[in-house]
């Protein structure tokens, strides 16, 4: 794989990152900037199989092919978001609530950086008003010595499969853009929201020392910490009819809460079903 070149972190980056260096943990170490790539997640993942080791951070003015959950394309206009990546090499016991964590750390960033407060839908979707305004995508790989397999995170734990690395890759709408019509829709903007410019610097530095905060408590078996900060931001998506598939057949049923593992406990009409991985659909 032929690996882009980086280039010198724009200066809108420097002083908040420097400001925030005793909070920022392990990404502290190394903060890779670049003008353009495919996929934040994508190139970390391969930095990761190259040995880089955990806090690597990899960040882009724009991504020509981003991804989100499920597969789905996520749109990466020049200089209208923030599309970063980490690469983190956790222990068995923080796996199971890592997805759920990185959600809480960006939203919390958001919060400490603008003052805006998002809502969290199950895992790690960041909403406002209804509306998309970041995704977090966990993805990890299970091999060593062989072909990588990068698959989302909450199914590879799902599968028993031993972990090697997670790249946690988050995209932030921070000031309006062409989106596509079908992204447009559903989609919002920290600058719209705010009605005044926002600090990408800030922003990046802020997200980074809350995933570092949410790390250490996994790390330290501060689980409780992350699941109520989640049900925090989750309060307004909770008691919603979800809808969700389950070996091939369409589930329905009110999202209650989250269980200690992460998982989204649904009340259907046989009881309790426990949603572990995959996609719902909030009716």
């Amino acid at each position: 794989m032929s690996f882009p070149r980086t280039q010198p972190l724009p200066e809108e980056f420097v002083e908040p990152l420097a400001r925030a260096a005793d909070r920022l943990g392990l990404f502290a170490r190394q903060v890779l900037w670049y003008a353009d790539v495919p996929s934040t997640n994508d190139h970390a993942a391969a930095l990761a199989e190259r040995g880089t080791p955990e806090g690597c951070v990899v960040v882009a003015n724009a991504q020509s092919a981003g991804h989100g959950r499920q597969g789905r394309n996520w749109a990466s206009p020049a200089g209208a978001g923030l599309y970063a990546s980490v690469v983190l090499r956790p222990s068995a016991h923080a796996l199971p609530l890592l997805t759920i964590a990185a959600g809480v750390a960006v939203a919390d960033g958001i919060h400490a950086a603008t003052g805006l407060s998002p809502d969290l839908k199950w895992p790690n979707d960041v909403f406002v008003g209804g509306r998309k305004l970041a995704g977090v995508l966990a993805e990890a790989s299970s091999n060593v010595g062989a072909a990588p397999s990068h698959v989302e995170a909450d199914l590879q734990v799902r599968l028993g499969r031993a972990i090697q690395y997670v790249v946690i890759g988050f995209g932030i709408n921070v000031m309006p853009a062409a989106y596509p019509p079908e992204i447009a829709a559903r989609a919002t903007n920290l600058e719209g929201e705010l009605g005044r410019s926002v600090d990408r610097g800030l922003l990046l530095a802020e997200c980074l020392c809350s995933l570092a905060a949410r790390y250490e408590d996994l790390e330290r078996g501060r689980m409780d910490a992350v699941v109520e900060a989640w049900r925090g931001r989750a309060a307004s998506t909770l008691g919603r009819q979800v809808q969700w598939h389950s070996a091939g057949a369409a589930l329905e049923g009110v999202a209650e809460n989250i269980d200690d593992m992460g998982a989204l406990v649904v009340r259907t009409n046989t009881g309790l079903a426990r949603v572990t991985a995959g996609e719902v659909t909030w009716l």
